[in-house]
């Protein structure tokens, strides 16, 4: 004897979607149905971050020696700021970190992060500021992290880069010399990562410490100097008055800087 049917009772907005589904029109031919919306993918991994970096010196403090050469207290007392080098043919210190670090700022941007410098001028007219500013200069605007851009004046011989960070000074760098070590072996590879030989002086890594230089004593965030080549030095000279090598410091400084951050 056959069974009877048993009809189950489905609500009418169960069956709903599926029957707009059945007689929906098909697909004009070519055309495939829009894919879910993804989350983007950012390409400003440093949205959010801000960084202080500091081009050192500025072009007018030989013009403006009383200044300049006023005594500040950073630890211990040292002049407010210097001249900085030069390279044989005349091309200043302080010209070289500003054209490193106006490519930096603006490779910097474009990742995403807020930049603030510690002088906004090249001038002859202009000095400073002192060592100390400069220090404090970070934690002032609430940067991430600081970056003192510089070329060496050692003896001719000497040739490549080397990084400084802050010793430990009681007091003043005890709270931020670990992450300066972090961030100083951060830079260190972003630079090595764009091709540039660590120094053959200063033991030959690549990096230092020093408990005396007041940009990185008066620090209050993670703080590193760059000595980014021998300006004394032909081969480096040459590398250093190039538009396109100082691009290529700007693209290692960025690449350390981006690691460092996106830890």
């Amino acid at each position: 004897m056959p069974r009877p049917l048993v009809l189950m009772a489905v609500p009418l907005l169960a069956v709903a979607p599926l029957l707009a589904g059945l007689l929906a029109p098909p697909a004009a031919p070519g055309l495939l149905a829009p894919p879910a919306a993804a989350a983007p993918a950012t390409d400003q991994p440093l949205a959010g971050r801000v960084v202080a970096l500091d081009p050192g010196h500025q072009l007018g403090n030989g013009r403006h020696p009383d200044q300049a050469g006023r005594l500040v207290w950073v630890g211990l007392w040292k002049p407010c700021n210097s001249t900085g080098t030069a390279t044989a043919g005349g091309f200043p210190e302080a010209t070289f970190t500003w054209r490193v670090t106006r490519r930096l700022q603006a490779r910097l941007e474009a990742l995403g992060a807020t930049v603030r410098l510690t002088r906004t001028t090249n001038s002859y007219d202009d000095w400073g500021p002192c060592v100390g500013a400069r220090g404090r200069f970070g934690a002032r605007v609430g940067a991430d992290l600081a970056v003192s851009v510089h070329g060496d004046g050692a003896a001719a011989s000497t040739h490549g880069f080397f990084v400084i960070r802050p010793g430990v000074r009681e007091g003043y760098t005890d709270d931020v010399a670990g992450p300066s070590r972090r961030l100083a072996l951060a830079v260190r590879g972003g630079l090595a990562g764009a091709g540039f030989g660590y120094s053959t002086a200063y033991g030959g890594d690549g990096l230092d410490v020093r408990r005396d230089l007041g940009t990185l004593n008066m620090a209050d965030v993670p703080t590193v100097m760059v000595e980014l080549g021998n300006m004394r030095n032909a081969g480096d000279a040459r590398c250093m008055t190039s538009a396109g090598c100082r691009d290529r410091y700007a693209r290692g400084l960025a690449a350390g800087i981006t690691g460092y951050l996106a830890r």
